[in-house]
């Protein structure tokens, strides 16, 4: 007897075998270093292979403890990535490195090695000579495997790096946390250490404590990042990056570095203190920003460093005390290439500079269209004997627009236009 329901019921069976699994909805991803989880883990290893998981919409836990990083945790596009608030630690391992026993030549994805056995499948390297030894003249790679003497590699080398002359050679350093090529990314809650003591440096351009590349509306808050031999948290390339809540410090470079053409930045309610050179370093094309209510202090050599066509960006609410040189430093460029149109407002500056020779502001040639206004100024020093000026304006800067800002403490004057100082 025919019966059309069943045969309506094995139809769709077959359509729905065709077409494959249903999709499923967000999910999440768990790491843990013991117990139950989707991947039991300690190491780098565990969380690239928890991240090969992800899929658009999911979020990576990653549970408490030290997790030894070997190699970046590389975070694909749409997912979110989130730790245990204070208790779930990416330290990056110690740092080895070997001579190169050949030439590395652009395009490499083998390269031969003086001390194979410092190194292992699934490491994280950079590739580098005594020339071509920062920027982007740096390849950021990974062994895929090992054969005698040879480290197979991908990608692949992007320099060509000389052995006999500039002593050619590899070392396992690398962005701990990274977000290449991807977007709709939020990372939060962890703490990334850079483990500065045992790794070379590896500067901004291609890494940092965390690292973002190409990448579009990412946002990183709640977390901390501490002692990387380079910056804290990293950013090239990028539009709408948002760095919130975030502490960044004890780095031998910057505690945040948006560069290489950054749009619409956001650095809001951060704690960037005692790195090495730059709290804020802006590098190249940072444009449209806001940077507000952070605290920016007791930094090497300045609070936020501003240049290379970095404009039309707004600070406010910030604190910028007690850095090295001083609170906000214009680095000299030429006048079309200068960090023009930016704006300062209700920010407090205090006991920036030494004693002797203390700048809220210090602006070089070729800088302009700026306005700093409704900003108070501090100096609490008692022992300070030199000259300390609110805005030092080197001659051949361009016109700074100063209005309502107060000062409070011994200052030579609010403002000063002069010869350049070798700040």
């Amino acid at each position: 007897m025919h019966r059309p329901g069943n045969a309506l019921v094995s139809l769709a069976m077959i359509f729905a075998a065709c077409r494959g699994p249903q999709a499923t909805g967000p999910r999440t991803i768990t790491v843990a270093q013991s117990g139950r989880a989707d991947v039991v883990g300690s190491d780098s290893a565990a969380l690239g292979r928890a991240a090969a998981m992800l899929k658009p919409g999911d979020t990576l836990v990653i549970g408490p403890g030290t997790y030894t990083m070997d190699n970046s945790l590389f975070v694909p596009s749409g997912v979110t990535v989130r730790g245990t608030p204070g208790k779930t630690i990416l330290l990056k391992s110690r740092g080895v490195a070997s001579p190169l026993a050949e030439d590395g030549d652009y395009g490499e994805t083998q390269l031969r090695v003086a001390e194979p056995e410092k190194f292992r499948p699934g490491m994280g390297l950079a590739v580098l000579d005594n020339r071509q030894n920062s920027g982007w003249d740096v390849s950021i790679t990974t062994i895929r495997a090992i054969e005698g003497n040879l480290l197979r590699i991908h990608p692949m080398t992007l320099r060509d790096y000389n052995l006999e002359r500039d002593q050619a050679r590899l070392q396992n350093t690398f962005p701990v946390l990274a977000v290449i090529e991807a977007e709709d990314v939020v990372i939060e809650d962890l703490v990334v250490d850079g483990n500065k003591a045992e790794n070379a440096s590896l500067d901004g351009c291609r890494g940092g404590a965390i690292y973002f590349y190409i990448v579009k509306n990412v946002t990183v808050r709640n977390s901390v990042t501490r002692n990387y031999n380079g910056d804290g948290i990293s950013f090239q390339i990028t539009e709408g990056v948002r760095v919130e809540n975030c502490e960044s410090y004890g780095h031998t470079g910057y505690g945040v570095h948006p560069g290489t053409g950054s749009e619409k930045p956001l650095v809001r309610g951060c704690r960037l203190h005692q790195n090495g050179e730059v709290g804020l370093f802006l590098c190249w094309r940072v444009r449209h920003g806001e940077f507000t209510d952070n605290i920016i202090e007791e930094n090497g050599r300045y609070g936020i460093s501003i240049g290379h066509k970095d404009t039309g960006n707004l600070f406010t609410g910030n604190t910028i005390a007690r850095n090295g040189s001083a609170g906000v430093y214009f680095r000299r460029e030429t006048f079309l290439n200068s960090g023009h149109r930016n704006t300062f407002r209700d920010n407090t500056l205090v006991d920036n500079g030494e004693a002797r020779r203390a700048y809220g502001f210090y602006i070089e040639p070729h800088a302009g269209d700026l306005v700093i206004e409704n900003n108070r100024f501090r100096e609490t020093r008692a022992a300070a004997t030199g000259e300390s000026f609110a805005v030092y304006k080197v001659t051949g800067a361009g016109p700074v627009r100063l209005e309502g800002n107060q000062l409070e403490g011994r200052f030579t004057a609010a403002f000063h236009e002069g010869p350049g100082r070798g700040n």
